[in-house]
């Protein structure tokens, strides 16, 4: 078993973790600085606060490999007595190492917190991240430091551990949940593909980024919902770059991906080919959400200007701000992400995939315009599927060179014969359908661990 990235392994722990998910007493702690990216993304499927948890071992004087206990930033301290008599360690330095060390971790605390105060964990289910567990030395310090401070609940959630360590850890915490424990274990790395070192101004953002999130809730501005026999139906109302966007979220019953769609040139969220893609995706078990880019004074001024429809930098801007409503609304936070952009909106779609590389698991753009993305395009991650018209020969050209530019491994070009710009030919659009729910459904049901079989015999491969 392999994670992608720190990203990828906080969205699958976050799906072992959904028991928690909703609850008001939960506090999610990452262990700077590999563990924030994973809790991130835990805190965010969980709907719960995110917070740091530094901590470290109080070393032996002359010996300061072996432990004597572990200290907390702010109030947390757990000492080994056995360990301190038999080291004959006083209580002078005791509490000289306790400073020092103290001091030393407020530091790191400041950094990271800049001027604000550490969230209390008393008498609440707290829910202890980090990016793997190899001895268990360091968590074992950390769950006693935390013991000290009191929390209803102690939740141990790591994407790796040795099967050796979690045994004994379970013992230690009130809950542990693992990913993957292998029994042939050498280092946390070896699970990643990508393991680089988390800087300290990554851990600042997440951190900013998690405390500007809110558990959403559906709004006196949100319509009622639709019940579906296989899930409901919602119009709702999405704050993003300082407006408010309607939009359609439809998640069928037992979704565990949903697919964004980003309009073209000139259309809405009303389009009857986005609307026709989406009931596609919906039949095969993806939540959908159709949404306006612009509002209806900016649209009026479009009709006039055609001025904002080009505007990808906007467009792209608002895609951000209604992918992090996504992401922390309660019926949608715990499903992997993916967009489908069409003509403008598919330079928007990519532009933003670029932008959330840990959020975007599937892009698929329908006739679009992935030249408009500019340097983002290089950017891209996210495996990307590009389906072109075979007589739409500009955006074919067009298409085909932002594929040679992409840099994600996997990228596909699909060309549908004798379809123009708007696949208005018979089969045209049953065919952008069924390839665009292939490629979702392998990336957001199935994580990508399955060979691609999107090909059809009625569509040719570039």
């Amino acid at each position: 078993m392999m994670f992608k990235d720190r990203q990828d392994a906080g969205r699958q722990l976050a799906r072992r973790l959904m028991r928690y998910a909703g609850r008001e007493d939960v506090i999610v702690l990452g262990i700077p600085r590999g563990g924030v990216p994973v809790a991130f993304e835990i805190a965010s499927a969980l709907q719960a606060p995110l917070d740091i948890f530094l901590s470290r071992k109080l070393g032996v004087p002359g010996q300061e490999e072996l432990a004597f206990g572990a200290v907390a930033a702010g109030d947390g301290r757990f000492l080994d007595q056995e360990i301190i008599q038999a080291a004959g360690i006083s209580a002078a330095q005791i509490e000289r190492i306790t400073q020092e060390t103290r001091r030393m971790l407020e530091e790191r605390a400041r950094l990271y917190r800049g001027g604000q105060a550490q969230l209390s964990v008393e008498d609440r289910t707290v829910i202890l991240v980090d990016d793997g567990i190899a001895t268990g030395a360091s968590v074992y310090a950390a769950i006693h430091a935390l013991r000290e401070m009191k929390p209803k609940m102690l939740v141990v959630a790591v994407p790796v551990a040795p099967a050796s360590t979690c045994n004994w850890l379970r013992s230690e915490a009130d809950d542990l949940v693992v990913a993957y424990a292998p029994a042939h274990f050498y280092a946390v790395g070896q699970f990643y593909e990508r393991f680089s070192q988390v800087a300290d101004e990554e851990v600042v953002d997440l951190l900013h980024r998690a405390k500007q999130m809110r558990p959403m809730r559906p709004t006196q501005q949100d319509g009622p919902a639709k019940a579906l026999s296989t899930g409901f139906q919602r119009t709702v109302s999405i704050p993003a770059d300082d407006v408010t966007l309607p939009g359609t979220l439809t998640v069928p019953k037992g979704a565990r991906g949903l697919v964004v769609f980003v309009h073209g040139s000139g259309s809405s969220r009303r389009s009857p080919r986005n609307v026709y893609v989406a009931e596609v995706l919906n039949k095969r078990g993806l939540a959908t959400l159709l949404f306006d880019l612009l509002t209806q004074e900016e649209e009026a001024i479009d009709r006039q200007t055609a001025g904002l429809r080009f505007n990808i930098a906007l467009l792209a801007r608002r895609l951000t701000g209604v992918t992090e409503w996504a992401r922390r609304n309660e019926a949608t936070s715990h499903l992997r992400l993916g967009y489908f952009g069409a003509s403008t909106g598919a330079a928007a779609a990519l532009v933003a995939a670029a932008r959330l590389p840990e959020s975007i698991d599937a892009v698929v753009s329908r006739g679009g315009r992935p030249d408009l993305a500019g340097g983002s395009l290089g950017s891209v991650r996210t495996p990307t599927l590009l389906i072109v018209g075979g007589s739409d020969e500009t955006v074919l050209t067009l298409n085909r060179q932002a594929l040679a530019v992409l840099q994600c491994r996997e990228k596909q070009l699909i060309v549908v014969p004798g379809a123009g710009h708007l696949f208005e030919e018979p089969g045209a659009l049953e065919e952008v359908a069924r390839v665009a729910s292939e490629w979702f459904v392998h990336y957001l049901l199935r994580g990508g661990d399955e060979e691609m079989h999107a090909a059809g015999s009625a569509v040719t491969h570039t």
